[in-house]
C-alpha cells in the first residue's frame, strides 16, 4: 500500500504561502491538499481559483481538490484549467453524483467521493469502481483544528471492507483531526491518504513531518 502525506493549506501561513509550499516539496511531500469553501455547502468561505492557478505556477505538487461546495458540477473545467491534478466532491453537494464523477473523469484528472461523518457509505457504494479515491471525513466539514470524531476509525474499517467487496481497489484518505493519537487509528483501520492541516503547520514544519513521516512508516509494507 502506498501511503501519501497530504499538507492542508487552510492551515498555512497565507503570508509565507509560497515559502511553505517550497519547503513541503524540499521535504519530498508529492501531495498537496487544498480546500475549496463556498459559504454555502459548508459556512467559511476559503479560496478558489485564482489561489490554485497562482500556486500552480510554482508548485509541481499533486493539486489534490477537495470542493466543499454547493453543485461542484459547475466548477470542474475551471478547476481543471487552474491546474487541479484530482477533483473530490462531496455525495450531499451533488444534485447527480455519478454525472459529476463522470464530468470530473472526463476532463482528464482524477475524481475522488468524500462523505460526510453521518452519510452511510452504502449511499456511494455504486459508484467505487468509477472514482480514484474515497475521503472519509473524520470532521465536521468546514473548519480546521477540529477533533477528531471517534467513530471515524469503525465507518474507515467499514469503507476497506467494502472496497473489498466490491472489488474496488483505491485508496482511502481520510481529512480531520489528525494528531500523533489519532494518525496510528487511521492507518490501523485502512486509510493511506492522510490530510493534515494543524498537526503539520502549527510549530516548525520540518519537524512535524518529521514526526508524521516516522508514525506512517510503521504500517509502510
Amino acid at each position: 500500500m502506498e501511503y501519501q502525506l497530504c499538507p492542508s493549506i487552510l492551515s498555512a501561513d497565507f503570508n509565507r504561502l509560497g515559502e511553505q509550499i517550497q519547503a513541503l516539496e524540499g521535504q519530498g511531500l508529492k501531495w498537496l491538499h487544498i480546500d475549496v469553501m463556498d459559504g454555502d455547502f459548508v459556512p467559511s468561505i476559503s479560496f478558489g481559483m485564482p489561489v490554485i492557478k497562482s500556486i500552480r505556477r510554482e508548485s509541481n505538487m499533486f493539486f489534490d481538490v477537495h470542493l466543499m461546495v454547493t453543485e461542484p458540477e459547475r466548477y470542474v473545467q475551471d478547476f481543471v484549467e487552474c491546474g487541479a491534478d484530482s477533483i473530490t466532491v462531496h455525495a450531499e453537494a451533488c444534485e447527480d453524483l455519478e454525472r459529476t464523477v463522470e464530468r470530473i473523469r472526463d476532463a482528464g484528472v482524477q475524481a475522488g467521493i468524500a462523505l460526510k461523518p453521518a452519510t452511510p457509505l452504502m449511499e456511494i457504494s455504486y459508484l467505487l469502481q468509477q472514482i480514484d479515491m474515497l475521503l472519509i471525513m473524520t470532521v465536521q466539514p468546514g473548519f480546521g483544528g477540529q477533533e477528531y470524531i471517534e467513530d471515524s476509525t469503525e465507518k474507515i474499517r467499514q469503507a476497506c471492507q467494502l472496497l473489498k467487496d466490491e472489488g474496488a481497489e483505491i485508496p482511502i484518505q481520510v481529512d480531520g483531526g489528525i494528531n500523533d493519537q489519532t494518525l496510528p487509528l487511521v492507518l490501523e483501520a485502512g486509510a493511506s491518504r492522510i490530510v493534515a492541516g494543524s498537526y503539520l503547520f502549527q510549530g516548525d514544519l520540518s519537524e512535524n513531518i518529521a514526526k508524521a513521516r516516522k508514525i506512517m512508516g510503521r504500517y509502510t509494507e
